[in-house]
Order: C-alpha cells, then sequence, then structure tokens
C-alpha cells in the first residue's frame, strides 16, 4: 500500500520495471518516411539476420522483432543498443538519425552467426577454434 507521497516515486518505479518501455514515435528525418519498423527489416535483412536469428541474438522473442517490425512505430528504449550493436550500427542510424553506410552483404550468413558464437566462448575455447581454423585454413590453402 502506498502510504505517503516520499513513497510514490519508488512505487511507480517498480511498476514501470514490469513492462516494457517504448520511446515516443519519433519523426525521421528522411525524405522516404521509412517507419521504425520497416527501417529495422531492411537493417535487419541487410545484415544477414532473420527475425528468428536477430531474436536470438539479441535475448528475445521473434515474435517480439516480428511486433517491432510490423506493429509498432515507437522503438523499445531496452532493446535499442542490443539491436544496433548486433547489427553493426549506431542507436542514431537505427533511428533513422543518421544515415546507414551500404555494405555488402555477407556471403555466408551462417558463417558469419557461427563465428559470432565463437566471440562469446571463454578464451581457452576460443583459441581452440581459432587454431582449428588456421590448421583447416593451412592444409587446404597448400593442397589448392
Amino acid at each position: 500500500m502506498i502510504s505517503s507521497p516520499e513513497t510514490w516515486g519508488y512505487y511507480l518505479a517498480c511498476e514501470m520495471e514490469e513492462r516494457e518501455i517504448f520511446m515516443p514515435k519519433i519523426d525521421s528525418p528522411r525524405m522516404d518516411s521509412e517507419t521504425f519498423g520497416q527501417r529495422l527489416a531492411r537493417l535487419r535483412k541487410a545484415a544477414g539476420y532473420s527475425q528468428r536469428a536477430l531474436a536470438a541474438e539479441i535475448g528475445i522473442s521473434h515474435r517480439m522483432v516480428a511486433y517491432y517490425e510490423a506493429q509498432t512505430t515507437r522503438p523499445p528504449v531496452r532493446a535499442l543498443p542490443a539491436i544496433a550493436e548486433a547489427l553493426g550500427i549506431t542507436a542514431d542510424q537505427l533511428l533513422g538519425l543518421k544515415p546507414v553506410s551500404p555494405r555488402k552483404a555477407p556471403q555466408n550468413e551462417r558463417l558469419l552467426r557461427q563465428l559470432r558464437q565463437v566471440e562469446k566462448l571463454p578464451p581457452r575455447a576460443r583459441h581452440a577454434v581459432l587454431e582449428t581454423i588456421q590448421a583447416l585454413v593451412e592444409k587446404y590453402a597448400l593442397a589448392g
């Protein structure tokens, strides 16, 4: 029970912690009037992610990614940094405040996703994977 005005802020903050917080709708300075969801879908595809793969990368359900792309015009505050990092862009670029320089689409998205997972391994395991890759590269470079 809220007993005094001094504790209202605490209870409000606790209540807000339990809900997803969204930024207000941002009017993008882009001339093509691309919504946040359209931009997210375009950038996700350019980075070589499916909705499921991006969701797994940032730790949310694929349904949330689909919702962000199709249903909402308000970016999710808590997810912005993780989405931007996974896509290799800044939050300003994700929000459409700064342009995203075009980049070449990856040739093997699966390999790139696997390498991102290797980066998250403990140092000893990461080193073992890299030694194996190096040995295979050297073996097939001599045979080729």
